[in-house]
């Protein structure tokens, strides 16, 4: 029976392949093709169903149904059952449709007098296109042969949309890859974008889904797997990375799993070529990682669709290195990247989008370092965009524009011209100090963490570096750097400032930073974990090499240190001991000292705001970490999209708790700024003025606006606005001050 079906497989394959060679219109293919799907199934009905936007399907052919319907008939997704087939992703069988849940009747198809419904999505790796349904009369269930049969055709028709063979008038048929595209994301990295797409990992393109011989396919599958095998074997033994033998075990488990390979071999015998099977199997793998809740199922998903990816390449010979060349305004496009691929593309790049990442990881901190907009959680990029596509980065709004029409991308030049007269304006100010209306001066400094950003001190305009993140460059290396080897980094650091005042803070990892060569640890809440101060002061000899590096850095010149993630008063006190002893040990050994040296700590836990008053005595200053600080107070994870917007940086209660920390602050006469990505919104800094904060630091490029914005304000006025809206009960004051804002402008 069953190789009975598989011989009836390959032959309605072999005549779908015929169907699809024959030089016709894209409407006749289609045509063609729902007739010899009904008459192989015997079934009185054979429908294809294709989306025309992302939540519409279309009618575009049918064999059995009313012609007239054709190209009239369409359902939003999850309407009817052609519609829950689409968004569930999963296969609809049933013997009496009327009755069917969530069934919707078209009149206009005359689908009433039948009654068995057959619907399964044709899907590609993990994008549904459409719809293929069949149906019948009689009132019967179809058996799972008929099912995986369907499934197999779906996939073809899935591979033939790809590759354009259906393309004709209207939307739903139009060639794949020629629309314009929206996509939402999430802001990582804010700025605005404009250039042509490089896809990090080209797509695979299979031309031959359609096999004659499986004998043949199978042997070549064999062959492919083989080599995937020794590949990763080889790998494996080259690797001494433990997070990375994870991966490349869970790799080796996939490729021998008998289960894959049997699945393959079925879908062979059905009449697929071998690289049509395992792209079969890689999309009922994405397809089920988006219903997968679990975090481990969904890695183990994931691990299966790079594993086919590889296997893949190896069946195609379509390598990584497809002779494209990189267009001169590059915007990246990928399902992932690490810290140091990004950082071997450098500056080149206009803006990065990608399907997966989140606003902590790595690829962000180097995003952030080398100002390129990012846009993370952009889902199904990598399916629509083409290398050399037109492609605009909203790191405002977190919008991607795919080949926009001319209305959209007028309108989006449009921004960025006047943002660039913004710049320029911003230019003329870039030497005067960011001295309020009523005379108060606030000191303005830039964030960095490579060698890349020191120009910017300059032509920024910033008075020194608020923050020097160090971890960047034990992120980005596969071993600890050497202790010389960062000695010679930070002095470059230094005479790149020219003696403006660097604040380097040490080693902040964990959490959503991890080395690649430190064991990781399995903590169920690692925000809340073993990390920054606490591995520095569990693991002193990495905190005595880098400030050993920092002291001879220094080399006679003042030096600012900040420990990160201090929750305790006796955890700053046990660092700033180990700062001594560091320094008694260097005078020992002969080593020019720092001429002075200032020790601070970050304030990013709600505990530290109520040390005992001695901590701001000691301290000699403070800096507000308010990403962090944050999500701790609002108890609102800053890497969940479900309750990252939850909270307002303008909302009353943060400002009053911030507020606490400036009286403390002003108490013991403690220096204290406010360092994050909310300093560098304009009504956010101008919020922390009023409150009393006298320093800020941010990126570069948010200087200008946040610098102009405070010389046209008294804050006074602003503090009187933030008071009324407390005193009125509001739950934020943005709407308050903003009116307050606008009135500047019109000043």
């Amino acid at each position: 029976m069953a190789e009975r079906f598989e011989t009836e497989s390959r032959k309605l394959l072999g005549r779908l392949r015929d169907a699809m060679a024959q030089d016709v219109a894209g409407q006749a293919r289609l045509d063609r093709i729902t007739h010899l799907i009904a008459t192989s199934m015997g079934c009185e009905v054979c429908s294809i169903y294709l989306f025309r936007d992302a939540d519409t399907l279309e009618l575009c052919a049918t064999e059995g149904l009313n012609k007239a319907a054709v190209h009239e008939t369409r359902m939003k997704l999850g309407e009817g059952l052609v519609g829950r087939v689409a968004r569930r992703r999963q296969v609809i069988n049933t013997p009496d449709a009327p009755q069917a849940p969530g069934f919707r009747f078209m009149p206009e198809t005359g689908e009433e007098i039948f009654s068995s419904f057959l619907g399964v999505p044709v899907q590609r790796l993990g994008e549904t296109l459409g719809v293929l349904v069949v149906q019948s009369r009689t009132a019967r269930e179809f058996s799972a042969d008929e099912i995986y049969a369907l499934e197999v055709v779906a996939m073809v028709l899935a591979e033939m949309a790809e590759l354009g063979v259906f393309v004709g008038e209207g939307a739903a048929m139009s060639a794949r890859h020629s629309q314009p595209v929206m996509v939402r994301g999430t802001v990582a990295q804010e700025g605005v974008a404009e250039g042509h797409v490089w896809l990090h990992e080209p797509r695979v393109v299979v031309s031959n889904p359609i096999a004659d011989d499986p004998e043949r396919e199978t042997e070549r599958l064999q062959e492919a797997v083989d080599q995937l095998r020794v590949s990763v074997d080889q790998l494996l033994n080259m690797t001494a990375d433990k997070e990375q033998q994870q991966v490349l075990e869970a790799y080796r488990m996939f490729a021998n799993s008998k289960g894959w390979m049997r699945r393959m071999i079925e879908d062979i015998q059905s009449g697929l070529s071998a690289e049509a099977a395992v792209e079969k199997e890689q999309s009922m793998a994405r397809a089920r990682m988006g219903q997968v809740s679990d975090a481990y199922l969904r890695e183990r998903l994931s691990d299966l669709d790079d594993l086919s990816n590889r296997l893949l390449r190896i069946l195609t010979g379509q390598g990584l290195d497809t002779g494209a060349e990189m267009p001169a305004d590059p915007i990246l496009v990928a399902r992932n990247i690490g810290p140091a691929e990004l950082l071997d593309y450098g500056r080149l790049l206009r803006g990065i989008v990608l399907e997966g990442g989140s606003v902590g990881s790595h690829a962000a901190i180097v995003a952030r370092a080398l100002a390129i907009p990012l846009i993370v959680h952009a889902d199904a990029i990598t399916n629509d965009a083409l290398n050399g596509d037109h492609i605009m980065v909203d790191g405002e709004q977190g919008v991607v524009h795919l080949r926009p029409d001319d209305t959209v991308a007028t309108a989006f030049r449009d921004k960025i011209a006047m943002q660039a007269a913004a710049q320029e304006r911003y230019s003329s100010i870039r030497d005067k100090p960011a001295l309020t209306r009523c005379g108060t001066r606030i000191g303005m400094h830039m964030n960095a963490g490579l060698m890349a950003d020191l120009p910017s001190l300059t032509s920024s305009g910033a008075e020194g570096v608020g923050l020097f993140r160090t971890e960047l460059q034990f992120l980005v290396r596969n071993q600890m750097p050497k202790r010389t080897e960062l000695a010679a980094l930070y002095a470059r650091v230094l005479d790149a400032a020219h003696g403006k005042r660097v604040v380097f803070r040490t080693l902040d990892i964990g959490s959503d930073k991890v080395l690649p060569y430190m064991k990781a640890n399995d903590e169920p809440n690692p925000a809340l974990g073993w990390r920054a101060i606490r591995v520095g002061l569990d693991k002193p000899g990495v905190m005595r090499m880098q400030l050993q590096a920092l002291m001879r850095a220094a080399n006679g010149r003042p030096l600012t240190v900040m420990f990160p993630f201090v929750a305790q008063f006796e955890e700053y006190r046990a660092a700033r001991a180990e700062v001594d002893k560091t320094l008694a040990r260097e005078a020992r050994l002969g080593h020019v000292l720092p001429s002075k040296i200032e020790i601070g700590a970050m304030l990013e836990t709600p505990s530290l705001a109520f040390a005992p008053r001695r901590f701001f005595e000691e301290v000699e200053f403070l800096s507000i970490g308010g990403n962090d600080l944050k999500q701790f107070f609002f108890a609102a994870d800053r890497e969940n999209e479900l309750v990252r917007r939850r909270y307002d940086t303008l909302n009353v209660s943060f400002l009053t708790f911030l507020e606490n920390i400036v009286a403390r602050c002003n108490e013991t006469d403690t220096q204290l700024s406010f360092c994050g990505e909310d300093a560098g919104r304009p009504v956010e800094a101008l919020c922390f003025a009023a409150i009393g904060f006298r320093n800020l630091s941010m990126r570069p490029a948010s200087i200008g606006p946040v610098k102009s914005l405070l010389r046209r304000c008294d804050l006074g006025e602003v503090r009187a606005v933030i008071h009324a809206a407390r005193d009125r009960g509001d739950m934020s004051v943005r709407e308050a001050v903003m009116d307050y804002v606008r009135g500047q402008h019109q000043v």
